[in-house]
């Protein structure tokens, strides 16, 4: 991947331990630990626009999900070891290693996904959490969203199809992905720099056979995880945070608070003028809405 450390300035770069392998976050920043998560596509690079400014007030790590960008690939079939339980391991292992047991979580997509996750397994591990342009996976919410909702089934087929098919142009396939997310349709919030950041790591066999397992596992064994939770009555112990997109989930659609009030009694909502990437479409409005929160 083309150095990204010029997004992050005095960020320092660790490979730390953990469950899945070696694990990339930069760190830096004082006060209260905060870990970021990004969303599919993407990286830790995902953040470079408000982190810097959140290292000002926390001690801040973005990090690489498993099988994106410089992180560790674990091999995996039908989903197995990209359960959204094995990539919130993964997290605390991160965060442990960096001295912090209890800490701040934002995810975004696939990251927010993998915070729920963590939230639900070891509550006394977050104290807030901040989940961006997500809604519950068990219901048909998103149904409404066709394109994402049609991205993330065939994602989720059956291997090895969805890579075969991903091969022939993985960065096609990439930047059709980020452009039709966002609000203007466009690949300009992310910059040329990001992009050949985000081109690199999704160009890569190995991690788009990952990127699939990420879905297999979404659409099936942490679906079996969150339906077990409900039954049990689980629900998000900490302050929660939802950041949504207009574009992406729209106010005169069904309600993102209502959907998430099943999982948690102290729920929130800051809508944001963008599409699924708030953090590169709308970085003040975002950040803003986030320091709020924090």
């Amino acid at each position: 991947m083309s150095d990204s450390a010029d997004f992050f300035p005095g960020f320092a770069s660790h490979w730390i331990d953990a469950p899945a392998g070696k694990i990339f976050a930069r760190v830096h920043g004082e006060g209260r630990p905060l870990v970021l998560l990004h969303g599919f596509g993407e990286t830790h690079v995902a953040w470079r626009k408000i982190a810097p400014a959140l290292a000002k007030r926390f001690s801040v790590v973005a990090m690489d999900l498993r099988g994106y960008g410089w992180s560790a690939v674990p091999a995996s079939e039908k989903g197995e070891h990209y359960t959204k339980r094995e990539m919130a391991a993964d997290v605390v292992a991160v965060m442990e290693s960096l001295g912090h047991v209890r800490f701040a979580l934002i995810g975004h997509d696939r990251g927010a996904r993998v915070g729920q996750r963590l939230a639900l397994d070891q509550p006394g591990r977050l104290d807030k959490i901040a989940l961006i342009n997500i809604a519950p996976i068990d219901d048909n919410f998103g149904d409404g969203d066709l394109q994402r909702v049609g991205r993330a089934r065939f994602l989720a087929a059956d291997a090895h199809k969805p890579e075969e098919l991903i091969g022939l142009d993985p960065i096609g396939f990439l930047d059709d992905a980020l452009k039709n997310a966002t609000k203007a349709k466009s690949l300009e919030p992310f910059g040329a720099e990001a992009l050949a950041a985000y081109r690199q790591a999704f160009n890569d066999p190995a991690r788009i056979h990952a990127f699939c397992e990420d879905f297999r596992a979404g659409a099936t064994i942490d679906r079996e995880h969150l339906a077990a939770d409900k039954a049990e009555g689980k629900k998000l112990a900490m302050p929660t945070l939802l950041v949504a997109g207009e574009a992406t989930f729209p106010a005169n659609g069904p309600s993102l608070v209502a959907a998430w009030r099943e999982w948690g009694d102290d729920i929130a909502e800051s809508r944001v003028d963008s599409g699924l990437y708030p953090m590169e479409e709308t970085p003040a409005e975002t950040l803003a809405a986030l320091e709020k929160f924090l």
